[in-house]
């Protein structure tokens, strides 16, 4: 589904990502964890083919065409979907405006809304004012609404309060079809600082990106237990010892 092979971007000539190897089948949900600063965030956006995050070596392979030069628009219609941990304030526009454009079904939008508990933010201007769990909220109703392939995930428990991780998480579950409702299950890359996201979604594989590089991978749990014994540190340490 997703390749990313040997990939290097650069955000306003400095390397960030130095060596990034990933691979993301049909209805696989990741988890990439690492340290603030490590580039998980770059990653997401590098997928994405966002702003001024330049690649200048590798590839990203969408079902085996390469996409390293296709604008983000274009990555939407083939089928990835991307939700920021700090999404955009736009004034003047409504989430039910933009929702309206994504999809054709008012009935559906409604519907999507009343699961996420955000009905009542359809008709304000979009992240004007939301909190941060109203903020998830929107992006993933989004998300919901698009149906992509392959979602990207950016720190979905940041800023969101223990009332409403849970519903974040039943969203994110909802989103790549691990519940009954959705029959088809869509393939997830979802990035987490502090893991508290495992608590409420059923991820297949974990990552650990230090400094530009995924240094290890395994079983999720697993792997931020390990995190939380050891912390980062002991995760670069490992990095060097295997000359990572």
């Amino acid at each position: 589904m997703l390749v990313v092979e040997d990939l290097a971007v650069e955000i306003d000539g400095k390397l960030v990502l130095k060596r990034v190897n990933l691979s993301i089948g049909e209805g696989e949900a990741h988890i990439l964890m690492g340290p603030n600063g490590s580039g998980k965030t770059t990653l997401l956006r590098a997928i994405m083919g966002l702003g001024k995050y330049k690649v200048v070596k590798g590839r990203i392979l969408w079902y085996g065409q390469e996409i390293n030069d296709m604008p983000p628009d274009e990555r939407a219609k083939l089928g990835l979907g991307i939700a920021f941990q700090k999404a955009p304030v736009i004034r003047g526009i409504t989430l039910r405006q933009i929702g309206g454009h994504i999809t054709n079904g008012e009935h559906t939008l409604e519907v999507m809304a009343k699961q996420l508990g955000c009905e009542e933010l359809l008709d304000r201007d979009l992240n004007y004012g939301f909190s941060g769990g109203e903020m998830k909220k929107a992006e993933l109703l989004q998300l919901l609404l698009q149906a992509p392939r392959l979602a990207l995930i950016d720190e979905p428990e940041s800023g969101v309060d223990l009332d409403n991780i849970a519903i974040i998480g039943e969203a994110i579950n909802l989103l790549l079809g691990k519940t009954k409702v959705l029959e088809e299950k869509k393939a997830g890359l979802i990035i987490t600082h502090t893991g508290h996201i495992l608590d409420y979604v059923n991820a297949d594989y974990g990552h650990v990106m230090i400094e530009g590089v995924i240094v290890c991978g395994g079983n999720p749990r697993d792997l931020f237990k390990q995190i939380r014994e050891h912390g980062y540190e002991g995760c670069l340490e490992c990095a060097r010892s295997r000359g990572l």
